[in-house]
């Protein structure tokens, strides 16, 4: 199959690397020093175990260089999607399927949703309706990634941990193209689940990035730093309270609970979350996908998130003191149309 990854770094280095290794033909959409690293050596994987794969693959810095694929791993970031979403056209045949691996509530999340709320946009994830405008939605299958990895200089990822990815379509189906992906994905040596409520998945991911990654920015502490501190912890867990209602007005079930949902975290030690990475590294942080989708789904379904209200007015705030700081940061912070009234930020 032909499949181009639009983001080279550490997800889509490591999807496209193995890909590629397992005989895909894979184009990768890149720029700058990556793309020259890519072209000259080929992308890198060193895999958690030590075992290093280097892959000769493909790779443009233009779309329309690439040509039409079979496939379209989107691998970017969740605020990175709409500055590149015009360009996914030209790499698109009448079948083409576009995976996406963000992070968070995605701006489809109600395409084919059924029920009440079906075809409601997330302006969290798609402020101006652009990404919707560009991206045919009927192409779009659901991607969630649990594994974690870096892009430790360009060209070479090193995998810290997992290999695990789930896919699903919007409206739940065994398509032939979802089972063709999930197929290739696990001749490359991943896990890979198809299941027929993405959203679910989705939900379950969220749950803990919505918590523990802006308190993880905004304290500078690690995950079990932040949940072995009494305070920080509670705060979690009432954030969790809160996220978990508004999916279970969705539709929603958590197939594990909270108590659970914490323990795993707290297994992983002394890990900086990508959002304190992203602080210290100078990067925008996703908080509108991770955050600000949450509160505005809560006020979709009538449902109150205090906390998660606060938590995302201290983190934006920081975001927008950082930017003023370094004016070459991208914010990717609170949006004007989301109010969070004075009751609410008491709590």
């Amino acid at each position: 199959m032909k499949i181009a990854v639009v983001g080279a770094g550490a997800i889509g280095g490591y999807v496209g690397g193995w890909l590629a290794a397992a005989g895909e033909d894979v184009t990768f959409i890149a720029r700058g020093a990556n793309l020259d690293a890519i072209r000259a050596n080929g992308m890198r994987v060193i895999g958690e175990d030590g075992v290093e794969v280097t892959a000769r693959a493909s790779a443009c810095d233009k779309t329309r260089d690439a040509g039409p694929q079979d496939f379209v791993i989107l691998a970017v970031k969740a605020h990175q999607v709409g500055t590149i979403a015009g360009d996914l056209a030209a790499l698109c045949h009448g079948d083409t399927a576009i995976v996406t691996m963000q992070n968070g509530i995605p701006w489809w999340y109600f395409h084919k949703h059924g029920g009440a709320y079906e075809g409601t946009p997330v302006r969290s994830a798609d402020p101006d309706g652009s990404i919707a405008r560009l991206i045919d939605a009927d192409r779009i299958i659901g991607a969630v990634v649990y594994p974690a990895a870096t892009l430790e200089r360009p060209g070479v990822v090193h995998v810290v941990e997992g290999r695990r990815f789930t896919f699903g379509e919007p409206n739940g189906s065994m398509s032939p193209r979802i089972q063709a992906i999930a197929a290739a994905f696990t001749r490359a040596g991943f896990k890979a689940a198809v299941i027929s409520d993405i959203r679910s998945e989705i939900w379950l991911k969220l749950w803990g990035n919505l918590s523990f990654n802006p308190i993880s920015a905004l304290t500078q502490a690690t995950l079990v730093g932040l949940l072995q501190f009494p305070l920080t912890r509670e705060l979690s867990v009432q954030m969790m309270r809160e996220a978990e209602t508004v999916a279970n007005k969705l539709g929603v079930t958590f197939r594990v609970g909270i108590d659970k949902r914490i323990a795993g975290a707290e297994k992983v030690g002394e890990h900086k979350t990508s959002m304190l990475q992203d602080v210290e590294a100078g990067r925008p942080m996703e908080i509108e996908a991770l955050i600000g989708a949450v509160v505005e789904l809560g006020r979709l379904t009538g449902t109150p998130t205090p906390h998660i209200d606060a938590v995302y007015a201290l983190v934006s705030l920081l975001a927008r003191e950082l930017g003023a700081r370094s004016p070459h940061v991208i914010l990717s912070g609170a949006r004007n149309d989301i109010q969070l009234s004075k009751t609410e930020l008491r709590h």
